[in-house]
């Protein structure tokens, strides 16, 4: 939101005052002076307003390159289509996956470099999920030095800006992800790690300056898969000049469906009853479809702390006996259902954020709200500005992002979910594991998290072995943000008020907790 657009606080205070003056709703005047408070609060929080004029002042870098290759990827802050202040110096475009000269697969990357001097030797990767989602959502909705959020009239810096961190990368990856060049041709994510791999070894050639750099990957929802594989990749085969020290991830797809949905889904619904009001019959229904199945009770029998053994699987549950892979029986399915009910009552229910409302606000992304005007990196000259390709930008890719080796075709990823294979060897080999996990979240529910947590063996114990304490997590000048627990190596952190994307919903709780997995705070709850 344009700061500027807001109502004055004077006016709208004497107009409450009149209107409410001498009646007997006292309450409904104390209430609407508070609200101006608030806002004049909003207003110090995001920092001071932008000057009515814009402000293209040239920054002087941090950081520069030697190699004369860095120059073609260069992006001059003042020049971004419609941003109005200078940005800073970043660079922008694509980068082959090897060094073999007639390669055909790129990634579109863009670095910024830090803002804090003090943190020029730190490097942070980003990468959004999908599978096939671009991660230039994340830079310009989320984490990145520039913000456009869904509802924003125009772009505005980022007071919580992880760039204030560390340099930071955003890539667009897997080959066939937003400006990514090349046919896709992984079928699994050790497949994709090699890629990602591949691609800042070229990287890091380019901007040499950032070889022995302290590293980190961090990314949301499929980047559950993605970022334990690349973590996992870079610790089993050493070479990369880059100093991996941890992962953080959000809302991560890090099991079965069944787990991070089925299970959990009429727990939330009922949880949430005001934003899901099913009539009794339709409740009832589900109730029935649960117990029948073995949803109802199956974290209060266990999920315990310490856990008694492997989870079982719930009767509702299948097997292929190919693939090993678990679903769910038809007549078991619990989360569509709901979603389907609950989007004809609230045509505005977003699955990402159960607590949005009519009504909607626009996006310049695309997705998952709609566009009103145009998607900004669909337009050729932010792709000019950016040494991006002319091409029709997605936020997802239509297409899949694997194959199928046997049809030679499209495919899925055939990999093992990073609960159930290599995320407990990188929290073994990580300084710091961090998974984070909106609360308002139903297309992958905090609940579902907690069973694959505590189904997972690490540094030699299975789950974590003390329950996740309700009201732990500490905001720094706010209060309690939700749950947080810590054990060998693995945070955990529950976020209240949020939803799937956890640095775009709450992007303050995102920031300490990054902060924290950067070594930048000794915890990663603060003090009120």
């Amino acid at each position: 939101m344009r700061l500027s657009t807001l109502f004055p606080l004077a006016t709208l205070a004497a107009l409450c005052s009149a209107r409410f003056s001498g009646s007997a709703m006292e309450g409904l005047e104390e209430a609407a002076n508070f609200q101006a408070e608030q806002l004049d609060r909003m207003r110090s929080f995001l920092g001071p307003s932008q000057a009515s004029e814009p402000q293209l002042q040239k920054r002087e870098p941090i950081m520069t390159f030697k190699n004369p290759k860095a120059k073609q990827f260069h992006v001059d802050g003042t020049k971004l289509p419609d941003v109005n202040f200078d940005a800073g110096d970043s660079w922008a475009g694509l980068m082959p996956i090897s060094s073999d000269p007639h390669e055909t697969r790129k990634l579109f990357f863009w670095f910024w470099p830090t803002t804090n001097a003090s943190n020029k030797n730190d490097l942070l990767f980003w990468t959004n999920g999908g599978p096939g989602c671009s991660s230039l959502e994340g830079f310009l909705q989320e984490n990145g030095p520039i913000s456009w959020s869904w509802g924003q009239s125009e772009p505005t810096p980022n007071p919580f800006a992880w760039t204030q961190l560390a340099n930071v990368v955003w890539v667009e990856q897997p080959v066939g992800t937003g400006f990514s060049q090349g046919v896709p041709n992984i079928t699994n994510d050790d497949e994709l790690a090699a890629q990602a791999v591949g691609f800042l070894g070229q990287f890091l050639d380019v901007f040499e300056e950032l070889k022995g750099s302290d590293f980190w990957l961090s990314g949301e929802s499929y980047a559950g898969f993605y970022v334990p594989y690349i973590a996992n990749f870079i610790y089993e085969h050493p070479g990369l000049a880059l100093n991996l020290h941890g992962i953080w991830i959000a809302d991560p797809s890090l099991s079965w469906g069944l787990v991070q949905q089925e299970i959990p889904a009429l727990r939330f619904a009922l949880a949430h009853k005001d934003l899901f009001p099913f009539n009794a019959s339709f409740y009832a229904q589900l109730q029935n479809i649960s117990d029948t199945c073995g949803f109802t009770d199956y974290l209060d029998d266990f999920v315990t702390y310490p856990p008694k053994g492997q989870l079982p699987l719930p009767v509702g549950a299948t097997i292929n006996n190919e693939t090993l892979a678990v679903g769910v029986r038809a007549d078991c399915r619990m989360h569509s259902p709901i979603q389907r009910e609950v989007s004809i009552l609230n045509p505005a229910f977003d699955v990402y954020r159960v607590s949005d409302t009519f009504p909607t606000l626009w996006s310049v992304i695309g997705f998952p709200e709609s566009t009103q005007q145009f998607v900004y990196f669909n337009r050729t000259d932010v792709q000019d500005a950016i040494h991006a390709p002319h091409i029709d930008w997605v936020t997802c890719s239509d297409g899949s992002v694997y194959t199928n080796a046997t049809r030679n075709g499209p495919g899925r990823d055939t990999s093992v979910a990073s609960m159930l294979s290599v995320m407990p060897n990188v929290i073994e080999k990580s300084v710091r594991t961090v998974v984070v996990h909106g609360l308002a979240d139903f297309i992958l529910v905090a609940e579902g998290t907690r069973i694959a947590i505590q189904n997972m063996t690490w540094n030699g114990l299975q789950g974590f072995q003390t329950p996740i304490e309700p009201d732990s997590f500490i905001v720094d000048n706010m209060g309690n943000f939700g749950n947080l627990h810590q054990e060998r190596g693995l945070t955990y952190v529950e976020f209240s008020y949020s939803g799937h994307m956890t640095p775009q919903f709450v992007p303050w709780a995102a920031f300490q907790t990054i902060s924290f997995l950067l070594g930048k705070r000794d915890s990663p709850s603060g003090t009120f």
